[in-house]
Order: C-alpha cells, then sequence, then structure tokens
C-alpha cells in the first residue's frame, strides 16, 4: 500500500526536525521513546544528505535500524508512521518468507519490486488528483454526448416528379428565391445549433444539480483479457512472469464490453478514463523509481527467525540454520546496495532505508552473519509495556481503541462512555494476562475489549438510540470469571 498524506507538502517534510518528529510520532505510539528517537535521527539524516553536493551525497549511506523488542510493543507501528509522515514508499516484508531452494518462499529481490509497484500508485495517484478536474470536465463532455446523442438535420423535402430532393435543384440562390419565406439554410442550421447549445447546457445543469442521477446509460467498458496467474519463486521465472504481458503486445488487449451503468457511476467511471489518458505513466514511473531509490523505507519483520543460533558456536550448522544463513546471504547484496531489475527500470538499492525488527527470544542479534549485522549499525531495544501504558494506548493515541469503538458504536446511534475507572480495569486485565500467558502486547487489549464489548457489540441494532457507560462494575462482571480461570483465559484471551 502505498503510504503518503497529501495535507504534507515536501518543504513541510524537509523542514521536520527530529524534535518534531518525535512529537508526531507521540501522537500514534506510546512510549518508546529510543525507537522513536532512532527512527527521526535516520530520517533527519536522509533530509540532510539530500542537502549535500550529488558527489559527497552519494557516498552517504543511510543508517539502517534494527529494532529489538517483543510484539505488540509498536515496532512495527513506528516505521509504518514513519513513512507516511515523510510521504515515503513503504512495504513491510517478514524475513521468514524468503527461504532457499527446497522451501516455499518468494525472491529477495521482490521486496524491491513490491516497493516500486507501490511507489508507482502513489505517484499515478498525485498526478491523477492534479489533473482531476480537467478529467471531469472532458468526461462530463462524453456523459453529455451520451445523454444527448447529436440531432440529424432534417431531410430535405422530396419532389416526387423529379425522383430528386427539390433542395438540390439549381443553386441555393435560385432556391431562395423560388422560396424567399425559407431564408438561407445556414440561418436555419444556425438556429438548430444554438438550441443544440441551449439544451446541452440545461442538462448540464442538471447533471452538476444531481437530477440526472437515477437515468441509465450504456457505456463501452474494456474488460481485462489477461489471464492471471501465480508466477512459481526464483529470480529468472519471476522476471519471465514480470515481462510477459509486455513481451505479448497487444494480443492480450481487453475487449470493449457495453454495461449499463446510473449516471454517478458512468461519471466516475468516464473520470478515470480521462485520468488515465492525461497521466504521462513514462513519467510516472522515472518519479517512482527516483522517489524508491532516495526516500523508500522497506521494514523487514521477524528478522530474528532467519537467525542461526548455532553460526557463531562453531556447531556446523546444518538443516534448518543452513537455510537461515542462506536467506540471510541472499537478503545482505540488498541491504548493502545493488541493483534489482523491475518492469519499471533498474533500481538501486544503496539509499534506501532498511529497519529489521524482531523479539530475539530464543536468538540473539549477534547470531545473525557478522556481514548483516554491520549493516544495521542502529540498534534500539524497546521495553515491554506496563499496566500504565496500557492506560495511554487505550486513551491518547488519535487512533485509540476506546475512540474507535465509540465511533464505530455511534454509528447505530448508541452513545458508548468508558469512565477512567473502567480504562484503568481493562488495562489491569490486558496486563495480568500478558503476565500469566504469553506476552503479547498491546495485541491482548484487541481481545480483552471485543470481549468486554461483545455484548453491546451484538444487541446494539436493536438497542435503538441509548447511552451506555462503562463502568468498573460492567467490566468485572464481563472479564472477571475469565481472567480468574487460567485455563480459560488461554483460549479466550
Amino acid at each position: 500500500m502505498a503510504i503518503f498524506l497529501p495535507e504534507r507538502t515536501a518543504t513541510a517534510v524537509d523542514s521536520l526536525t527530529p524534535r518534531q518528529i518525535v512529537t508526531e510520532l507521540d501522537k500514534y505510539v506510546i512510549g518508546q521513546a529510543k525507537a522513536k528517537r532512532a527512527v527521526a535521527i535516520a530520517l533527519r539524516s536522509r533530509i540532510r544528505r539530500q542537502r549535500l553536493a550529488p558527489e559527497l551525497a552519494e557516498e552517504v549511506t543511510p543508517k539502517n535500524i534494527l529494532m529489538i523488542g517483543p510484539t505488540g510493543v509498536g515496532k512495527t507501528e513506528i516505521a509504518r508512521r514513519l513513512a507516511r509522515l515523510a510521504q515515503s514508499p513503504f512495504v513491510k516484508v517478514e524475513a521468514s518468507k524468503f527461504t532457499e531452494v527446497g522451501y516455499v518462499g518468494r525472491d529477495v529481490e521482490s521486496m524491491v519490486r513490491d516497493l516500486v509497484e507501490l511507489a508507482v500508485d502513489m505517484v499515478r495517484a498525485e498526478r491523477a488528483e492534479e489533473v482531476r478536474e480537467k478529467a471531469r470536465r472532458a468526461a462530463e463532455e462524453r456523459l453529455l454526448d451520451l445523454l444527448l446523442p447529436p440531432s440529424r438535420p432534417p431531410m430535405p423535402p422530396f419532389d416526387r416528379a423529379q425522383g430528386v430532393p427539390s433542395d438540390s435543384r439549381g443553386t441555393g440562390e435560385e432556391a431562395a428565391l423560388r422560396d424567399p419565406s425559407t431564408g438561407s439554410g445556414s440561418s436555419r442550421a444556425s438556429s438548430r445549433d444554438e438550441q443544440a447549445g441551449r439544451t446541452r447546457e440545461r442538462f448540464r445543469e442538471q447533471l452538476r444539480e444531481g437530477r440526472l442521477d437515477d437515468r441509465v446509460v450504456e457505456l463501452d467498458v474494456a474488460s481485462a483479457a489477461m489471464p492471471s496467474f501465480e508466477v512459481i519463486a526464483g529470480t529468472s521465472v519471476e522476471e519471465i512472469g514480470m515481462n510477459l504481458k509486455e513481451m505479448m503486445g497487444n494480443l492480450f488487449q481487453g475487449r470493449a464490453k457495453t454495461r449499463r451503468l446510473k449516471v454517478p457511476d458512468a461519471l466516475e467511471h468516464l473520470v478515470a478514463e480521462e485520468q488515465a489518458k492525461l497521466v504521462d505513466m513514462e513519467s510516472v514511473s522515472r518519479e517512482a523509481v527516483r522517489r524508491v531509490e532516495q526516500s523508500g523505507i522497506i521494514f523487514i519483520d521477524e528478522i530474528d527467525k532467519i537467525a542461526s543460533r548455532d553460526a557463531m558456536g562453531g556447531g556446523g550448522g546444518h538443516g534448518p540454520d543452513v537455510s537461515r544463513e542462506g536467506v540471510q546471504r541472499d537478503i545482505l547484496p540488498i541491504v548493502e546496495g545493488t541493483t534489482v531489475n523491475t518492469k519499471h527500470g533498474m533500481v538501486r538499492t544503496d539509499h534506501i532505508l532498511f529497519i529489521a525488527a524482531g523479539a530475539f527470544h530464543v536468538s540473539k542479534p549477534s547470531d545473525l552473519i557478522p556481514e548483516l549485522q554491520g549493516r544495521f549499525p542502529i540498534r534500539v531495544e524497546l521495553e515491554p509495556l506496563t499496566r500504565d501504558d496500557f492506560v495511554r494506548i487505550l486513551t491518547e493515541p488519535r487512533n485509540a481503541l476506546v475512540k474507535q469503538y465509540e465511533a464505530l458504536l455511534g454509528t447505530e446511534e448508541v452513545t458508548l462512555t468508558f469512565t477512567p475507572g473502567a480504562v484503568g480495569r481493562i488495562a489491569d486485565f490486558a496486563a495480568r494476562v500478558n503476565d500469566a500467558n504469553e506476552n503479547i502486547g498491546a495485541r491482548r487489549l484487541h481481545t480483552v475489549m471485543e470481549r468486554l464489548l461483545d455484548e453491546v457489540s451484538f444487541e446494539a441494532p436493536d438497542r435503538g438510540r441509548q447511552s451506555i457507560t462503562i463502568d468498573e462494575a460492567y467490566v468485572d462482571r464481563m472479564l472477571a470469571d475469565i481472567v480468574r480461570n487460567d485455563d480459560l483465559s488461554r483460549y479466550i484471551l
């Protein structure tokens, strides 16, 4: 998914200081000050690099980050929010998907291709928005043509005696002399054009006012005829699959299919067609490649899953550890800096920012091969979340869970209110279950909240307009028995 904020301009992003970046991240992620500082410095260093002379900027490599911490503490969210703040192309991949021969997996270069595709979507959307007004005017004209087919000029009267149209006898001057009352043909045509123009403008006003929304028009819609198929992992096969459609030329061009659409749907479809005509895809591809090379961010999750536990212990790796080390060696050149062939052109990965993350419960960062360790010079350890952190997560961020549930049930005209005591009890239960069972961090809040509001969510459509207050007694009634029974809480929470 392409992540960018339209309201932020490039100038605004370039002026962000590390302190301001941390402040922006604080709006969505609670705690983890060290990790926020690290990514803020990395983003600011990228801005500084772009201000250097080209020959020196080429030598400055990004300071890749390795985040170490348990699941659910905000590693992915920090990276995602950073990319959105910087308007950077961002892709999240899982290291365990990239496996060697003998296992089902993906080619490591696919992470770069995915990033380029996301960047293309991002730039195309931006360019399409720039020309939307012009495209809408053109689409409006096409739609009016469908609503008002051009009228044929009236047929001249037929002279049965001569077997030819009466106007064809003699010149225009002679016809006018024979029947002066008719006037010239050009004046009649001008009158028809004026009347058609007035009718078209009336329809245009009705279209803009929405009075034609119930009308149906027939529209030729191109349907894609290219069959879909899944490409087998592997560099050569993936490249063949990537270029197959281009190599086949127009063989798989879609055929036009007539569809009946209501006026609003037809207008949106025509606007999309006009935008596609106005957007230059070659310049879009060039800009997308440039953004990926200069400001792309790749988040490699679960990197601890490919760490070989006996790599440094002289155990002579074998079995699964051989595959893990092989995946590390495949990822290494991408992080180190190489050129990847994509259908939008060659992409250099030298200045892409890589953020890796892992829990490292079983393995350690030192279990990674030395070459890969050296490519992540900044290491940040994220702290486990406490009960107080849960209280803040529930209420403070812009996308806080309490705000989400209040808004969701508000669509059913149910006013949901959480007392401060209820929020504290929810945090208590989440922290207790995390301590007793597997610690899954803030994700535990989702399971607790779903269980807490199960009854309200089910009955909300039948309640009508009603106000419901969630207090400590309600939380205890819904959760206390489950939390008290360890066996039950393992399955339910």
